[in-house]
């Protein structure tokens, strides 16, 4: 556990309860005992609520050292400790208080030699972990070349993921309990050929860690969930320990979580569950929503809390995000209450909810930028602005928009668009058939081939570039009888993807062509999150139709992908407006937030409705909307340049017209909105 210090001057004080809190928080803190489901809502003080009732049990007569606080982030564990110890007026250092893997840790440190390790294991870091992988690898890769065949198949036909790929794999079937057949067959479908070679890496790289003396972060709780299942005396111990038990964000457990939250609270099940299963929105992290809905199944006599009572949004706001979580049926019914007054212009409740609708994309990200100017030149900070979207493709049109704009931005949804490394692997292609000498674009391209690495490029290269009569692009053939046997088929791929993309006027066209040409396959098994990445090329492909040449798409890129800029001077002027995926945005807010892409098929996402996953992608715009604490811009629009018109978001058609107001946008002769 970490170490808190505390104030002297604040030791002493004495908290009165029912002054510091509303009668809903109140009731939570000072329940006696027992199972308690407490349902807080967005902006409703969940923080304050689990930390007082920290106090009140330690004010109780209840040791420290007998309550188990258990958080998802370190950040979460840090700030709620701290606020515990404040309140309590002492030293709380003695209380469990941390993630779970951080518990997983502590315990096993405690009880290592039951499960055939020491106490001093090593704990593998992403790093060491990749790096584990890439060694069992090596050594299964090894094997097939002594025999040429592995699980039936002949050599080459199905290349093995790379280290971060097999890692995510490995997680995702160790957090959800699932087999691995299973889960390639639905969540890796395009890893289905290499699925024995992926079952032998995993039986290797278990082998060496437990001949290694080594943990990596999910062994922290499956190891865990085994000491407490596997040996009954040590679980009769650690739960006789823990009087009380808390868990924050309980909606995000996977189902080792709850299996640990349940083992450890079996003895006194005084277990205190905070959570929103309107904000359940990580089920492809291997979340299960089931842990909360179900909570009072496993923990008879459950006592169900709702904290309502929002701290944060206007009311037309929580107006708004009550009414969209209403069209699910699997939650526990609830409606967010403002604490702030009706803000009235004239004497009418003046509307702080917006239904935007612009022609295309493009008049999306204008629109975006003609309202942070006039913020600015109001006086207002971009820093208290969002600008939110289902998934990270959506926002190109906005980063070229804001680039061209001179407004400086922070993407938290992940890298900015021309930074990512499969969009830089997309325009290498572009590139070398632009320019044929980029010796940069083809030492990338070259790396994407299997079995090829720095010292085979670095000869390429010189075979490349040997006649000095023909360009590399000409010369490309000859590293034929070159390419390493695993590597051919990719090779192949290749240069008839190069072939192609050289007569092909369209930068669209031609971006669909690297797709199809390998490269698809090359991203699943390459990169973590390949659909996602998927929904970033097809996204800057469609932004491309509008250009018919790739040298003119090529420039401009460089051009607009070219956000260096002078940090002091943005920090400074008027902030950095944020830019970020709805998951990403999860427990922060803004004063003023805009959600962008509110079409149907982009969200809610087509194939999450396919998937069954309505209710959730309807969770993820109230999370959206939850966000706003003083304005919210919802924008939606009319085409498409790929499939023409588009229909607004199901979400929207599902409200009634009283709970926004339409947002009138006029076009002036330069395209300017106002």
């Amino acid at each position: 556990m970490e170490k808190y210090t505390i104030r002297r001057d604040i030791a002493s004080r004495k908290i009165n309860f029912s002054e510091e809190l509303n009668p809903s928080q109140l009731d939570v803190v000072t329940y006696k005992g027992g199972p308690m489901l407490v349902l807080a809502g967005a902006g409703t003080g969940k923080t304050t609520t689990v930390t007082y009732r920290v106090a009140w049990l330690i004010d109780q007569g209840v040791r420290p050292s007998e309550i188990l606080l258990l958080t998802f982030t370190n950040k979460a564990a840090k700030e709620m400790m701290s606020r515990a110890e404040t309140l309590a007026g002492g030293e709380i250092s003695s209380l469990w208080g941390g993630t779970f893997h951080h518990i997983g840790n502590t315990l096993l440190r405690r009880y290592a030699e039951l499960l055939g390790y020491t106490k001093d294991f090593t704990i593998l870091d992403r790093a060491d972990t990749n790096e584990l992988f890439d060694l069992c690898k090596s050594e299964i890769e090894g094997s097939k070349l002594t025999t040429g065949y592995s699980g039936g198949k002949a050599y080459g036909v199905a290349p093995i993921p790379k280290a971060a790929v097999l890692s995510d794999i490995y997680s995702y079937v160790k957090n959800t309990s699932k087999t691995i057949e299973d889960s390639i067959a639905k969540k890796y479908s395009k890893l289905r050929t290499s699925t024995d070679d992926i079952i032998a890496i995993f039986k290797l790289y278990e082998h060496k860690k437990s001949t290694l003396n080594l943990m990596d972060f999910d062994d922290l709780l499956i190891n865990l969930k085994v000491l407490l299942t596997d040996f009954p005396d040590v679980r009769e111990q650690l739960s006789g320990r823990f009087k009380h038990v808390l868990v924050d964000e309980y909606q995000d457990t996977n189902s080792v979580q709850a299996e640990i939250v349940y083992l450890l609270s079996s003895v006194h099940k005084n277990i205190m569950a905070v959570g929103d299963d309107a904000q359940a929105i990580f089920s492809f992290r291997g979340a299960n929503l089931d842990n909360i809905l179900n909570f009072h199944n496993y923990y008879p006599n459950t006592k169900i809390f709702r904290l309502t009572y929002n701290y944060r949004s206007t009311p037309q706001i929580l107006n708004l995000a009550n009414a969209i979580i209403r069209g699910n049926r699997r939650q526990y019914r609830k409606d967010l209450e403002s604490s702030r007054k009706d803000i009235t212009h004239e004497g009418k409740p003046y509307p702080l909810a917006y239904l935007v609708e612009l022609s295309d994309v493009e008049a999306q990200a204008e629109f975006v930028c003609s309202k942070l100017r006039d913020i600015a030149e109001e006086g207002g900070s971009l820093s208290n602005v969002s600008v939110l979207y289902r998934a990270h493709y959506q926002s190109l049109e906005l980063q070229l928009e804001l680039t061209r704009h001179g407004i400086f931005y922070e993407v938290r949804s992940g890298m900015k668009f021309f930074e990512m490394a499969h969009i830089k692997d997309v325009m290498a292609y572009l590139k070398v058939v632009v320019n044929p000498f980029d010796e940069i674009g083809w030492k990338r391209i070259l790396k994407m081939i299997p079995g090829v690495g720095n010292k085979t490029i670095e000869k390429f290269w010189v075979i490349l570039t040997r006649n000095q009569e023909e360009t590399p692009l000409d010369a490309l053939p000859k590293l034929n009888n070159s390419v390493p046997q695993k590597g051919r088929e990719r090779f192949r791929q290749l240069l008839e993807t190069i072939e192609q993309i050289k007569v092909q006027k369209s930068p669209s066209r031609a971006i669909k062509l690297i797709t199809e040409g390998g490269y698809e396959q090359f991203i699943y098994e390459a990169y973590t999150n390949a659909e996602s990445r998927l929904e970033d090329i097809e996204k800057m492909s469609e932004y491309a139709i509008k250009y018919d040449s790739i040298s003119t798409f090529v420039s401009d890129m460089a051009i607009g992908g070219d956000t260096d800029e002078d940090e002091e001077t943005g920090d400074s002027f008027m902030g950095k407006v944020v830019l970020t995926s709805v998951h990403q945005a999860k427990g922060l807010e803004w004063k003023r937030v805009f959600i962008i892409g509110l079409n149907d098929g982009q969200f809610p996402l087509f194939k999450s409705i396919a998937a069954g996953e309505e209710e959730e992608e309807r969770r993820l715009f109230y999370v959206a909307v939850t966000r706003a604490c003083d304005e919210l811009y919802l924008c939606n629009t009319q085409m498409s340049n790929i499939v023409g018109p588009v229909k607004p978001s199901r979400f929207i058609d599902e409200l009634e017209s009283r709970l926004y107001q339409p947002l009138e946008i006029s076009y002036g002769g330069d395209n300017d909105i106002f």
